[in-house]
């Protein structure tokens, strides 16, 4: 019986569903799938707004935060909009209650149109899981539309492979007594 390395919690913070971030998304799932840890998407452009705002319950959003809850690395990705994430993920982070991903691993995955976006990752991003608590890994990943003109260019993609790896190494496991 294989054993599952990590739970993992992908989520996509882009409007569409056919976005470069949810590209680079995918490919992280198919990284963790490849390292035989159990992975779930969440689309949160699929979650009803009202719910998303705290306007009402809704048991969609519920099983969406009790996934991340329950995950040991949480991989957000997101477009960059006014120099940092999406509001789509903003407003879904805010719902989490304090020290909601304590004991977790993010991994932050940016795209925009230009490099000039590129400290977004930094100064918006990783501040956003750590004030969940989650440790960052070093490598987050950051693409621009230069690097998606024939399909995601294949350094990016090993970029975010490296990440992947990082996050499932900081992840204990648990069979490991210390």
């Amino acid at each position: 019986m294989a054993h599952t390395v990590a739970r993992a919690a992908l989520i996509s913070g882009s409007p569409s569903p056919t976005s470069r971030s949810r590209t680079l998304l995918e490919r992280a799932r198919r990284r963790l799938a490849a390292l035989d840890c159990d992975a779930v998407v969440i689309d949160l452009a699929s979650l009803p707004a009202d719910a998303l705002l705290g306007r009402r319950r809704d048991e969609q959003l519920a099983r969406a935060i009790d996934t991340v809850a329950a995950a040991k690395i949480i991989v957000a990705s997101s477009p960059v909009y006014r120099a940092t994430y999406s509001g789509l993920l903003k407003t879904f982070f805010d719902l989490l209650p304090q020290d909601a991903l304590a004991a977790k691993v993010g991994v932050p995955i940016l795209t925009g149109a230009t490099v000039a976006h590129q400290l977004a990752l930094d100064h918006g991003f990783r501040p956003l899981f750590a004030s969940l608590g989650a440790t960052s890994v070093s490598l987050g990943v950051y693409a621009c539309d230069a690097q998606f003109e024939n399909g995601p260019d294949q350094r990016l993609l090993e970029q975010v492979d490296r990440a992947i790896d990082e996050a499932v190494a900081l992840v204990p496991d648990p069979a490991r007594r210390e």
